[in-house]
């Protein structure tokens, strides 16, 4: 009797499939003449012999995987292998048919559709299958639209009451997210959801997105999308969609308490871990959220990793593992991988499966240059029409790489370019380089860029107006472009190191499914700063399984450092050593704040579990005693802590004076007066201590040395000036003030008024505008404001809150309120200025708008307009 064990044919054909010489072979041969032929050089250098039939038959094979562990890189390997021979034989109508088979048994319906397949299921069963995968797929929201399979499997768990899943970045995570809000919504649930989202500048895409995928929904469901605890529908009654970074999203549930979140959303999730100094607000978010009863429900996503479930740790009172998550490494695009060696002069395309390197041809020329590659690639027949984008480490790198590009580029003469180019001229300044970019299609995007200006950027590289966009990290943080091409030229994000996710996720940042099926990422390497086997590394490399920083990055030493400060009865965390860098500084200072605060209000959190080795019973009962006259001073708000509370309260409470600056019957305030104001604050907050790098920076000699220029830039913006006034005053306060100015943030020298000096000082003061006076200084405010009405009533300062006047830019009540509604600072500042025409003036002192505001001269504000209708429609009126 035979005893053989029988063998699964699943098994028996994938098993060890990607070993079979045969395929690799076809593949790299494949691969090569792509690579020849995306380089232009299938003219010039022999393309290597392939039999098509056999590639199409494997990945016709590779596309109906079974494999239990391997079923979605098969199928990977079936697109890429399809999108390479659509892109060879582009005519070839065997190619076209097998592909629209190949998608469709990967369910990339997306992918079938944009080719344009004549491909029809053969048989009747496979017919009626597909129409059965298609009627699945189904978007519940958009019935003529379908979700990829790993898309549906994360959408069907979104009721859970926790969920985690990670998928490449191309995979549509938060698209999901919206489809499963619009579905709800459509249904006629009245729920709170809240979408994390991982940046400022993400907030108006996404509230942008959301309106639009909701439209008049919103009215008729009764909805609002918030993105800021100061939005005048949080008023009102109604049900919300929330678009707010962590921090925002803390402040919110701490100003509004009562306020339910039946839905969290966190993007971009593995901001939790790794070294970041915001990752404790996702922290603080999650345990106060998950305290409540009922609890929302937790839903996480995240690129590329392959533990997804390391996040549902932060949930308190829950045990959760890998049941309640999902990884997925399907992506309905494929990226194919170049490496431009400017020190060799040589480029080599990388194979994914074999991880191997093949040479593919020498670069030209004694001296060889990025520029000079994007120059060639701008002059060459079929890619200079394709969408391109570079990353550079640092916002200077950026700049000046998207100037000598465009230095060899002529005007395009596009009346959209040409208006946008206008239009910051007239905001900006009129030499500021952005503007003369423009005109030649070319951009740079920069994370302080004007949320406005930025849009416009993004729209016009969609519509591929602009065709050669220039970034820094803000690409890695979930901007969404649809780019052809993308050249790195570096593995840092400033002077740090990439980690293995972001690199990822940047290279996943090419290709966009709804555009085409595949990018170029070409990795360019000097071999002095920037080496090839350092990209070689990370593309081989697997992501590995993640943790929490509070559980990684957050060592030992730090934490047994906080626990004995706590003992101490101080609440000063103090760096741990002096070469510690102020990123990590800032998150061991946070947590401390998370743990003193769950120690006194008895939270069994993460956090405080975290710190268990060296924090036993009894020592949490000293640390209570130690602050218990105190504790109510401690709460949730991380960016102060106590010591810093308490300093502020005893000012106030000592002086009733104290109290911000007023401005004079003009409505301008004296420089040298509000300079005074915040250096008291900044005694008062130890700005020397918990803000060295900016608003605590000081000379030799103790005195704060930057004061004088936030000041000049804060008076500005609080009295409603635009960027234009505003950047001529900063350009004039340099003239005055020569001696302090600095080429970055290592090199110092003498303001010489040149256009290049002018526009250093340009990007400073939008980095100031961004970072100091909307973040860190606001943040201050906050506390401060919130501290004088504690002692002296919440009508004290009704007529003189700088936190308002900063959060909005301006002291005036029209703009103030018209920001509340959802417009931006500039197109609220026009319809202020032409109030006679737009205006109405209820005797409540609400304002309604006529909706011949729509014909108003201001483009921004006509592009704002209709978001703004679909979201606060009672805002207008026909009057």
């Amino acid at each position: 009797m035979d005893e053989t064990p029988m063998v699964n044919l699943s098994d028996a054909i994938f098993g060890d499939i990607e070993d079979n010489e045969y395929l690799n072979e076809l593949y790299n041969n494949i691969l090569y003449n792509y690579a020849l032929k995306t380089l232009c050089l299938n003219g010039r250098k022999k393309m290597r012999g392939v039999n098509v039939t056999a590639a199409l038959r494997f990945a016709d094979l590779l596309s109906k995987s079974t494999h239990p562990e391997r079923r979605d890189a098969h199928r990977i390997w079936a697109q890429e292998i399809i999108t390479l021979l659509l892109a060879l034989y582009p005519d070839d109508e065997k190619v076209s048919y097998y592909a629209g088979a190949v998608l469709s048994s990967t369910g990339n319906f997306l992918g079938q559709d944009l080719i344009k397949s004549s491909y029809t299921e053969p048989t009747a069963f496979e017919q009626l299958f597909a129409a059965y995968s298609r009627n699945y797929l189904t978007i519940p929201a958009e019935k003529n639209k379908r979700f990829f399979q790993a898309q549906k499997y994360a959408y069907d768990h979104l009721q859970d009451d926790c969920f985690s899943y990670s998928a490449p970045t191309s995979m549509g995570k938060s698209f999901i997210m919206r489809m499963f809000i619009k579905e709800e919504v459509l249904k006629g649930v009245k729920k709170n959801f809240a979408l994390i989202v991982p940046t400022k500048a993400l907030i108006n895409e996404v509230r942008s997105e959301v309106i639009n995928d909701l439209k008049g929904l919103l009215e008729q469901r009764d909805y609002r999308v918030v993105t800021a605890a100061g939005d005048l529908a949080l008023e009102q009654s109604h049900s919300f969609i929330l678009v707010l970074t962590p921090e925002r999203l803390l402040y919110l549930i701490n100003s509004k308490p009562d306020l339910p979140i039946d839905y969290l959303f966190i993007d971009e999730a593995h901001k939790m871990s790794g070294k970041n100094s915001r990752g404790p607000f996702y922290y603080s978010v999650v345990d106060d959220l998950s305290r409540r009863e009922p609890k929302p429900h937790f839903i996480f996503a995240s690129p590329n990793i392959p533990n997804p479930e390391v996040y549902l740790q932060l949930i308190a009172n829950g045990q959760y593992d890998g049941e309640n998550a999902m990884t997925s490494s399907f992506s309905p695009v494929s990226q194919f991988k170049f490496l431009v060696s400017l020190g060799s002069k040589t480029i080599n395309v990388f194979n994914d499966h074999t991880k191997s390197n093949e040479f593919v041809c020498t670069l030209q020329g004694d001296n060889p240059t990025l520029d000079l590659i994007l120059q060639a690639f701008d002059h060459t027949e079929g890619m200079k029409d394709k969408r391109t984008i570079a990353y550079f480490s640092g916002k200077d790198k950026a700049i000046e790489a998207a100037r000598l590009f465009a230095d060899k580029r002529e005007k395009l003469n596009d009346p959209e370019l040409n208006e946008l180019a206008k239009d910051v001229r007239n905001e900006v300044h009129g030499e500021y380089y952005l503007a003369e970019l423009l005109e030649k299609g070319v951009a740079y995007h920069i994370g302080y860029l004007p949320s406005a200006i930025r849009m416009r950027i993004e729209k016009l590289f969609k519509k591929e107006k602009i065709t050669a966009m220039f970034c820094t990290s803000t690409l890695v943080e979930g901007v969404n472009l649809p780019a052809d091409n993308l050249f790195i030229s570096s593995y840092k994000n400033g002077r740090a190191r990439m980690n293995s996710i972001d690199f990822r996720n940047l290279i996943g940042r090419v290709g966009r499914i709804q555009f085409n099926l595949c990018g170029n990422v070409f990795f360019v390497s000097d071999e002095n700063t920037i080496k090839q086997d350092d990209y070689l590394q990370l593309l081989k490399d697997d992501v590995s399984d993640q943790k929490l920083s509070l559980t990684q990055d957050l060592k030992p030493k730090h934490k047994k450092k906080i626990v004995e400060t706590l003992l101490s009865g101080s609440s000063v965390i103090d760096k741990y050593s002096k070469d510690q860098s102020e990123e990590e500084y800032i998150m061991m200072r946070k947590f401390g704040l998370i743990l003193l605060r769950d120690i006194v209000d008895g939270n069994d959190s993460l956090v405080k579990r975290e710190f268990s080795p060296y924090l036993t019973s009894e020592k949490e009962v000293q640390i209570r005693a130690s602050f218990a006259e105190s504790a109510e001073m401690i709460d949730s708000d991380i960016n102060v802590s106590l010591d810093q509370t308490r300093r502020l309260r005893a000012a106030i409470i000592a002086d009733p004076e104290f109290s911000y600056p007023k401005p004079d019957g003009n409505g301008y305030f004296d420089h040298d007066e509000v300079v005074d104001f915040l250096r008291r604050l900044g005694d008062i907050f130890n700005w020397k201590k918990y803000e060295y790098s900016s608003l605590g920076k000081t000379n030799n000699a103790g005195d704060y040395t930057r004061l004088g220029w936030y000041t000049t830039i804060l008076m500005q913006w609080i009295e409603g000036n635009g960027l234009g006034s505003i950047m001529r005053k900063a350009i004039s306060y340099r003239k005055d003030h020569p001696d302090s100015f600095w080429l970055n943030a290592y090199t110092p020298s003498y303001y010489m008024d040149t256009r290049e000096h002018k526009n250093i000082v340009f990007a400073d003061t939008l980095e100031v505008i961004e970072n100091v006076i909307l973040f860190s200084i606001s943040n201050y405010f906050l506390r401060f404001s919130n501290e004088y009405k504690r002692v002296y009533g919440e009508d004290s300062l009704n007529n003189n809150n700088w936190y308002e006047y900063v959060e909005y830019g301006t002291m005036n009540t029209i703009t103030i309120q018209l920001q509340r509604h959802g417009f931006s600072r500039e197109a609220a500042t026009f319809i202020r200025q032409h109030q006679g025409d737009y205006v109405i003036m209820l005797p409540s002192g609400e304002i309604r708008l006529r909706t011949t505001l729509k014909n108003c001269s201001n483009d921004g504000v006509v592009r704002e307009l209709p978001d703004i209708i679909f979201n606060a429609p009672d805002l207008f009126v026909d009057q």
